[in-house]
């Protein structure tokens, strides 16, 4: 059996990319607990405020089980900073929707997100560009180039 070697190349790409994903969840869990939340439930709200989900929607987009996602909302809805609501195009689905507290809180959390922002700003509008770009290829969101291969 054939054992698959990495390049040296592609191997040092996985572990940048990888200590990106580390720093960014530390700066996240931080900027959370600055606001008594954990970082499931800051990821919720920064998701929520950018359009009111169904449970299962946000459960695919976090890659977990629904089942998590109403607890977690549960308890944002505790805590003022999210609301339920009736879909518009079928008023069977509930929408997790942030109130303008939760919306307000999501705001603060992206602000204090300094990890990215800051070496993303030593970038050109063309690297980051450029950036995005390859990234959007990677998790299969190019319009241009269709899904990627690994995500059919």
């Amino acid at each position: 059996m054939a054992t698959s070697r990495i390049d040296p190349l592609t191997l040092e790409v996985i572990e940048l990319i990888g200590t990106v994903v580390a720093r960014y969840y530390e700066e996240y869990e931080q900027a959370a607990a600055a606001h008594s939340l954990t970082g499931a439930q800051a990821r919720v709200l920064g998701l929520l405020s950018v359009e009111p989900l169904p449970m299962r929607r946000i459960a695919q987009k976090l890659k977990c089980e629904p089942s998590n996602v109403t607890g977690i909302v549960d308890r944002l809805e505790a805590r003022g900073l999210v609301e339920r609501r009736p879909d518009p195009a079928d008023r069977r689905v509930k929408l997790a929707a942030p109130t303008e507290r939760g919306a307000s809180t999501a705001l603060q959390l992206r602000d204090a997100l300094d990890f990215a922002r800051e070496p993303l700003a030593g970038l050109s509008e063309a690297d980051r560009t450029v950036l995005r770009d390859l990234l959007r290829r990677m998790v299969g969101t190019d319009p241009v180039a269709g899904p990627a291969p690994w995500s059919a």
